[in-house]
């Protein structure tokens, strides 16, 4: 079967109404919370982890990547009306977005930012749907020892990816490998990291790990940071579309987004922040309007828009090909799929390629669901934006330990809910990222599975590793990924430094 019946196949399933039931919820919650700052896609799809457990795992999945779409899409309507990203792959759009609100432009602004992000969408699944199954063949050669190397580019990928220092990352990253060592040995049956406590013994829940992190240590630190004052968030003035000049400058934008965001988003080390940058800069060069750029220029809005979500299909081209996270909400997705027994990767294709397809199908509706979402009911949107912060964290704080209760009925998980929470508010405030940990905890216990089937293969022989030429590969470029970064912020700390030593002569 080619890639066309299967994606007929994965339509049909999308089509199912309970399907597109959930693909409805989905979207309309991953909309208003990208609209809502602060509250990201991954936090939301943290918070449904315990209360879905027990439901369809298609239609879960399904919900759970509409609310990363769904964010994406809200995330642009607070950059352009209220100056704050949603999302942090939103940042770039407030540049001229919200400059076009000022001038009574904030319609177009979000006319272009909503179809750019349809367009994009559109091309990038489709694109997804085409590229996976050949990522999949090449994947099917893996042995354990290259997938033991496609496990360390991940961590290191991730680590250097996650907060703007790749120590803070690395750091992060070995929490949730040592949290990932707590239990039972899978091949001695010794316990490790225990401590003599029977509720241990299992090692820590992920779900109980991720809605810990995300949620309360969100709570947390929102709340520490007291009142600052209401946000002022601009009027939508006059029409919400768009006129024939908007749509001139706007085509090749969306486009040229799509083109950049995607790949990007599909690489070990992407992430929508950097194909929104890449994009912006090249509308900035490529325009006929130069002078509208930092005073509102409707191609530094389209263009990185169109961006942002092709990036949200291409992070989806590791996770379901390899199982790597390249992004927070890829990793707790990642979560999702082992919540119910599922290990995304070439075998999954294989084994449940319904599931597979219908996701990637369902993508193509949320397309859809998310285009009439956005431009009637605007207004909707923008009121979500007056919720008190004290009524939306208690709600979620509650959200949160209900959850865990529902799936998890233990004082035991309670208290490593709060532990775990208070972990993540400290880690936030010392400059920490979250996601590394959650990641490390996953594909901790693969990584060591792998690993350990490599060596016992080769006799404990550790040059084993570097003698298969894709393995060898894998782990230069993960060692490339971490020097480079290093190499770079030394050499603009010593740029820096002697400006400041010039200046001072």
């Amino acid at each position: 079967m080619g890639t066309f019946d299967f994606l007929l196949q994965g339509l049909l399933v999308a089509a199912q109404p309970m399907n597109l039931v959930y693909a409805l919820i989905g979207v309309t919650l991953g909309t208003a919370v990208g609209v809502l700052p602060g509250i990201g896609p991954a936090l939301t799809v943290a918070l449904l982890l315990p209360v879905t457990y027990k439901l369809d795992p298609g239609g879960s999945l399904i919900m759970f990547a509409g609310i990363y779409y769904g964010g994406m899409y809200g995330g642009s309507t607070t950059s352009i009306l209220l100056n704050t990203p949603g999302e942090s792959s939103s940042i770039v759009t407030a540049l001229e977005g919200n400059k076009m609100a000022r001038a009574g432009r904030g319609g177009p602004a979000l006319a272009t930012a909503a179809i750019g992000s349809f367009v994009a969408g559109l091309i990038a699944t489709l694109a997804l749907a085409f590229i996976a199954p050949y990522i999949v063949k090449l994947a099917l050669v893996f042995g354990p020892r290259e997938y033991f190397a496609l496990m360390v580019l991940a961590f290191v990928t991730v680590s250097s990816a996650f907060g703007d220092s790749t120590l803070r990352g690395l750091t992060s990253l070995f929490v949730g490998l040592t949290l990932a060592c707590i239990g039972i040995d899978q091949l001695t049956g010794q316990t490790r990291l225990a401590f003599g406590v029977p509720d241990l013994l299992d090692g820590i829940e992920v779900t109980t790990l991720a809605v810990a992190m995300f949620a309360i240590g969100e709570t947390l630190y929102i709340a520490a940071q007291g009142d600052r004052g209401p946000d002022k968030v601009e009027a939508v003035k006059g029409s919400v579309w768009m006129s024939a000049t908007d749509w001139a400058r706007s085509w090749k934008p969306w486009l040229r987004g799509t083109a950049i965001g995607f790949p990007i988003g599909a690489m070990p080390a992407g992430g929508a922040e950097i194909g929104t940058f890449l994009s912006y800069a090249a509308e900035k060069r490529l325009t006929k309007h130069p002078e509208e750029f930092g005073n509102g220029a409707i191609e530094g809005v389209a263009g990185p828009e169109a961006a942002n979500n092709a990036s949200a299909a291409g992070t989806l081209v590791p996770l379901l090909t390899l199982g790597l996270p390249t992004t927070a909400t890829a990793a707790i997705m990642l979560a999702g799929f082992q919540q119910y027994g599922l290990q995304p990767g070439p075998l999954l294709f294989a084994t449940n390629p319904q599931l597979v397809w219908g996701l990637i199908a369902s993508l193509l509706i949320a397309n859809f669901m998310l285009l009439v979402l956005n431009l009637p009911l605007i207004g909707l949107w923008v009121k979500l934006l007056t919720i008190p912060k004290p009524w939306l964290y208690a709600g979620i704080l509650l959200f949160a330990t209900l959850g865990t209760i529902g799936a998890n009925p233990s004082v035991f998980e309670l208290g490593m809910l709060l532990a775990f929470g208070l972990l993540g508010y400290v880690m936030r405030v010392f400059g920490y990222p979250i996601a590394p940990v959650v990641v490390g905890l996953i594909l901790g216990p693969l990584a060591e599975q792998q690993l350990r089937r490599a060596l016992s293969i080769s006799q404990g022989d550790i040059t084993v590793l570097f003698t298969s030429p894709i393995a060898a590969v894998l782990l230069v470029i993960a060692a490339l990924a971490l020097i480079v970064p290093l190499i770079l912020r030394a050499r603009g700390r010593g740029q820096v430094l002697a400006q400041l030593a010039a200046s001072e002569d």
